[in-house]
């Protein structure tokens, strides 16, 4: 190949990079408070500061909008069983269930505002943005699928999740302390369940999602819980027969201290 070419080729290739490079770009940043949540027993529920910035670099054009941040937080997963009761000659009984598996056991959605004032319908389905649009999958005879959003049992699951402040959708959980530093709170309850959870931050502007970010923490047991929850793990049969042991041993302790002569 002759040098004249290799200058020639060597320029395309320079301007297809500078084609394909992006004239704007944005990027997260974003750190937690803690990444580590130690559940003792006088745990009572915590809040984890998750706070960040939005750099741009010297290409980068203000936008016309600023900027909106959508924060999801996704407890372990687990499978659950939703049930539902009604009367019938007098009696509560259970007349219909639905098995929810491998479904998020905590879900919060942090928005610097309302969802759909940020992105469409069809970005918000896609991106599974809000708890409307989280796929919850559901085992539905031999199929596992998700059902319409207005399907009685999932409206159930969703607010019996909420009721114990394990689902959460605050429309205003963002807060921006300038154009570009932002900061929200992640509400942990006591009932909080332990394991992994995934932070994920979307950053928009202009209705389309412009760079994501994701980060993680842990919620563990520590102390006497954590020994607690090992034995029954590791030991359930030697477990079981102590809480049996524990359970006689109190039963004949009380009937001792109030027995009446």
């Amino acid at each position: 190949m002759t040098p004249h070419r290799i200058v020639m080729l060597a320029a395309s290739l320079a301007a297809c990079v500078a084609v394909a490079a992006p004239a704007r770009a944005e990027r997260l940043v974003t750190s937690l408070s803690s990444h580590r949540v130690l559940i003792t027993s006088n745990f009572t529920g915590e809040q984890l500061i998750l706070f960040g910035s939005v750099e741009r670099d010297a290409a980068t054009v203000p936008r016309k909008t600023g900027y909106d941040i959508v924060v999801t937080v996704t407890g372990p997963r687990q499978t659950l069983v939703t049930r539902r009761k009604d009367r019938m000659l007098g009696i509560w009984v259970n007349v219909e269930s639905r098995v929810f598996v491998d479904v998020p056991s905590y879900l919060a959605v942090l928005s610097s505002k309302p969802v759909d004032q940020i992105t469409n319908e069809d970005v918000r389905r896609r991106l599974q943005i809000g708890l409307a649009h989280t796929l919850l999958p559901q085992q539905l005879g031999i199929d596992l699928a998700d059902v319409n959003r207005d399907d009685p049992l999932r409206a159930a699951y969703l607010r019996l999740q909420n009721r114990h402040r394990l689902y959460v959708e605050e429309p205003n959980g963002v807060t921006f302390l300038t154009p570009t530093l932002y900061r929200t709170s992640i509400p942990l309850p006591a009932v909080t369940p332990v394991g992994t959870y995934e932070v994920d931050v979307k950053l928009f502007a202009d209705g389309a999602m412009i760079a994501r970010a994701t980060s993680a923490f842990e919620i563990t047991k520590v102390g006497f819980e954590q020994f607690v929850a090992n034995a029954a793990r590791d030991h359930g049969l030697l477990y079981g027969l102590a809480t049996a042991m524990m359970a006689l041993m109190t039963g004949w302790l009380a009937s001792v201290v109030f027995r009446k002569d």
